[in-house]
């Protein structure tokens, strides 16, 4: 199987800091990379250089398209940048208030969505956002209020159906759990995990959250100091670490 990304010595600095240091990754179809590390790690600077928000100092990032062609994204086009983002990728943010028109309602949020790949017609268009309000857990009867009325695990919900109504070949997860409470958290995980498994997704999560990544992540990579220090199948990593830091994060889990 060829990978379906590709991530060849990315690095990127900020004056003396070295935010991302020659890192190096492939991404499978249908799997889900995890990457964890403390605040300043690196970990969201790879998730943004890889969606192209910002721009590298050195490396190179490939991405093999369903037709088997395989694209440069460093050489890719800020306008075809924007289409790939539409169309074949997805980015579930951590503040759902950033991935969604909060002036628009959850139907119209899910319909722009479709319109972008194409879709016309009004009534396929509404009732396909309905069939993806229910795939996440929403009322149909909310198809016609705007998201600020809804609660946060609700918005992110929604999110999750906007990014994920094109059927995206890879969706870049930033934080998706982060700033809601226990219990809605844990809901969303497991909606998250049913989609994830549901529509075989490829995947890289960021977050700090050891319990996310031994939940939804079959691949593992611990970023310290903007380097990968240790990588491999989430639960050897995780129920085995060799590296100290990793061996701290894992600690820290545990300890009540």
């Amino acid at each position: 199987m060829e990978p379906l990304l590709t991530i060849d010595q990315l690095s990127k600095t900020y004056g003396r800091i070295r935010a991302c240091d020659r890192i190096s990754f492939a991404l499978y179809p249908g799997q889900v990379l995890g990457i964890i590390g403390e605040s300043g790690s690196g970990k969201t600077t790879l998730l943004r250089a890889i969606a192209g928000a910002i721009a590298l100092d050195s490396g190179q990032l490939f991405y093999r398209r369903q037709m088997g062609d395989v694209l440069s994204l460093t050489q890719l086009s800020e306008p075809r940048r924007r289409i790939l983002m539409r169309s074949e990728w997805g980015f579930v943010r951590q503040n759902p208030r950033d991935g969604l028109r909060m002036n628009v309602t959850a139907g119209a949020n899910i319909g722009e969505r479709l319109m972008d790949i194409g879709q016309r017609h009004y009534g396929n268009i509404r009732t396909e956002a309905a069939q993806w309000l229910a795939q996440v857990e929403i009322g149909e009867e909310r198809m016609d209020q705007l998201p600020i009325h809804f609660s946060g695990g609700m918005q992110q919900r929604l999110q999750l159906a906007r990014v994920l109504v094109t059927k995206p070949r890879l969706v870049l997860m930033d934080e998706p759990t982060g700033g809601l409470d226990v219990s809605v958290q844990a809901r969303l995980l497991d909606l998250m995990r049913s989609l994830v498994r549901r529509f075989q997704l490829s995947v890289v999560l960021v977050t700090h959250d050891i319990g996310v990544v031994r939940l939804l992540a079959h691949r593992l990579m611990v970023m310290q100091n903007g380097q990968v220090i240790e990588a491999g199948l989430t639960d050897q990593v995780l129920d085995d670490p060799h590296h100290p830091y990793t061996q701290q994060l894992v600690s820290a889990t545990l300890t009540p």
